[in-house]
């Protein structure tokens, strides 16, 4: 399987899961990483790792069919068959989700479907779930479709709240927790053990 990434920022995120797929030598090709951000971190992390990399930036086409079709062109080119986001702040255009319908995953710093949705992203989510006095939260992964933050969940790990927590605080083992989880669901695409009925994802064995 080859595997393209999309980040818009430091692109930690990527950076853990192809170190991981290496160490655990997973059958996969880390084809390409598309950045949405030609100051991210990420592409200096893509030659660390000698991934190649593409800035390909919503804001430089005329509409999302064409931002859509650009997208398409150089993963096509990449020969890529699924696609990691790793903090990608745009909306997959749903060209790109209809060509890799249920091979696009997302993580999310919450437990869907709640603290999700547009512009919930980041430290944003965290001051949410404080503000709203929640006592769990955590960390999803899921397939993308045409929605933010909207598609079959594939795993979930909770993070308890404490009581003396800040947005930064609760971020930080958030964090934690989701890498791994991020990393075990690659695992399952790339083995091809995940199923979805009726928007239910079944692990095989």
């Amino acid at each position: 399987m080859r595997i393209a990434y999309f980040a818009s920022g430091s692109g930690s995120t990527f950076q853990f899961l192809v170190e991981s797929a290496r160490t655990e030598q997973l059958p996969c090709d880390h084809a390409l990483l598309i950045c949405s951000n030609m100051n991210a971190f990420a592409l200096s992390r893509a030659r660390e790792l000698d991934v190649p990399a593409e800035v390909i930036r919503r804001r430089d086409f005329p509409s999302p069919v064409e931002h859509g079709q650009a997208l398409l062109k150089a993963l096509r080119t990449a020969q890529c068959d699924a696609i990691c986001l790793c903090g990608f702040l745009e909306l997959i255009p749903p060209a790109v989700v209809q060509a890799y319908r249920n091979k696009i995953v997302n993580i999310h710093p919450a437990l869907l479907p709640a603290f999700g949705g547009h512009g919930m992203y980041g430290k944003r989510v965290h001051e949410a779930v404080l503000q709203y006095g929640a006592r769990i939260t955590g960390a999803t992964v899921h397939f993308v479709d045409e929605e933010y933050d909207h598609g079959p969940v594939i795993a979930q790990i909770p993070v308890r709240v404490d009581p003396a927590d800040t947005p930064d605080s609760l971020a930080a083992r958030v964090q934690a927790a989701e890498k791994n989880l991020y990393f075990g669901a690659l695992r399952l695409l790339v083995r091809d053990r995940l199923r979805i009925h009726d928007r239910i994802v079944t692990i095989l064995p």
